[in-house]
Order: structure tokens, then C-alpha cells, then sequence
């Protein structure tokens, strides 16, 4: 491609992949987390739409259970998605990480930028979208949206048995601290060398491209962006979907 045909890093088009092939345990037995349904809405749908809702996004690869990509796949079928978005569902692996690797090999090659985003976060706001494609485009290899912390924390011993007293042994600086969200953005060619050659000390995607020695950075995450992964989880992603429709006609 000559320098004439080359996109801009303005001009790079988005892709989005979503790890959905998690049972999602602590949420208590029934369908895979991702498909438990949220105002009658599975999760999932909820996460794609809120991917697509961003005017850069133009791919949205769903990351299905190793045997149920056809279940997903009559999934988004089934629910009105944005027509200028294109979706694919692919099977996933044992683990987010290699479920992730799967979503990237199907990835086409003109994209550039990759949005790596949890199907238990339904509610992410598009600005929050916007903002790491955003920083992405501006030159970041890796871009995570955080929050500060509202809680004291302590780093403690582990205990021996569940249940017992654990020795606190350090209290970091509360002002240093972030607790990171998704969708987590990558320059693809940065991911891709992580998932190749990263395999231990994996937290996040962004923890793989810290340990290529390359920056990431952090945007403001919004409140919103929380983590479905207990039952009152469920309890106030309602209520936000509630306020949503009485204020904003979701």
C-alpha cells in the first residue's frame, strides 16, 4: 500500500472483540453470563450495542463458547443491531486469553485498532468508547479506561483457610491507584506481539502489552462501565437501565 492509500491513524478503522465464552459462576447456575438477560435483553446484546453505538466501531467480533457459535450467532440475529456495524461470531477457547487470540485471528487485516471489551459490561457509555479509540488514534499502544478509587486499600498476607484473619501488610497510595474498565484499545499490531509471546502474570489484555515494556495509558472510566458479576450486580444494572429510559428514551 503506498503512503497515497495508507490511512491515517484518524482514518484506521476500529474493531471491537468481545470474550463471551464464560460461564460466569459467581452469578449461581444457568445460562453462560453473557446470555443472562438484563430487562429482558441478554447481557450480551446489551455490550455489543454499546460497542456499535460508537461511530468508529465498524466490526464487532463476538467471541462465543467453544460449542455454542451458533447459539450466538441466532443471538444477534434475533436483535436489532446498528446496520452500519458488520458482526461475526467465532468459537472461543478454554480461557479469556486464548478466546481473545481466536478473536484476533479473525480479524480482517485493514483494521488497526482493536477494542478488547467484557460482555459482562453492558452498560459502558459510548463517550467512554470514544475516548480510548481516541487515544489509540493519537499514538497510544495501549489505552485502558479507570477510576479512582473510593475505598481505602490495604495489601494484606493471604490467609492459610478461607475465612481466617489476613495480616495487612502495606496501604498503597490511594492516589496512585485505578480501578481499570473496559473496552481496553490497542494498536492491533501491539496485541497481536502480546498474545504471541505473553503467557504469565496475565490480568488484562493491557497487563500483556505492559510487559512488552510498551506505555499504556489511562482515560477517565465511567461509573456506568461496572462489572456484572454477582446477583446485586443485576439488582443496579436495572436500575441504571430504568433511569436510562426515563431520562434519555433508551
Amino acid at each position: 500500500m503506498s503512503d497515497e492509500s495508507r490511512p491515517t491513524p484518524a482514518q484506521t478503522p476500529v474493531a471491537a472483540v468481545i470474550p463471551a465464552a464464560g460461564r460466569g459462576v459467581r452469578l449461581g447456575p444457568g445460562a453462560p453470563k453473557a446470555l443472562r438477560a438484563l430487562s429482558g435483553t441478554p447481557m450480551l446484546i446489551h455490550a455489543v450495542r454499546a460497542l456499535a453505538a460508537s461511530r468508529h466501531v465498524s466490526l464487532v467480533i463476538v467471541v462465543a463458547p467453544p460449542d455454542g457459535a451458533a447459539e450466538v450467532k441466532s443471538l444477534l440475529d434475533a436483535h436489532a443491531l446498528p446496520e452500519r456495524t458488520d458482526f461475526l461470531v467465532v468459537p472461543g477457547g478454554e480461557s479469556r486469553q486464548e478466546s481473545v487470540r481466536l478473536g484476533l485471528d479473525a480479524l480482517p487485516p485493514q483494521y488497526g485498532v482493536v477494542l478488547v471489551h467484557d460482555a459482562a459490561r453492558p452498560l459502558v457509555p459510548v463517550e467512554t468508547v470514544d475516548a480510548v479509540v481516541e487515544a489509540v488514534r493519537d499514538g497510544a499502544p495501549a489505552v485502558v479506561p479507570a477510576l479512582p478509587l473510593a475505598d481505602t486499600v490495604k495489601e494484606v498476607e493471604p490467609a492459610a483457610a478461607a475465612g481466617d484473619p489476613e495480616p495487612v501488610v502495606a496501604t498503597p497510595e490511594r492516589a496512585r491507584l485505578r480501578a481499570v474498565q473496559t473496552p481496553q484499545g490497542f494498536d492491533r499490531a501491539a496485541l497481536v506481539r502480546a498474545h504471541e509471546t505473553v503467557t504469565e502474570n496475565v490480568t488484562d489484555d493491557a497487563s500483556m502489552v505492559e510487559q512488552l515494556g510498551l506505555t499504556v495509558v489511562a482515560v477517565p472510566g465511567h461509573e456506568e462501565a461496572f462489572k456484572v458479576t454477582r446477583p446485586l450486580d443485576l439488582v443496579l444494572a436495572e436500575a441504571v437501565l430504568a433511569r436510562r429510559r426515563l431520562t434519555d428514551g433508551f
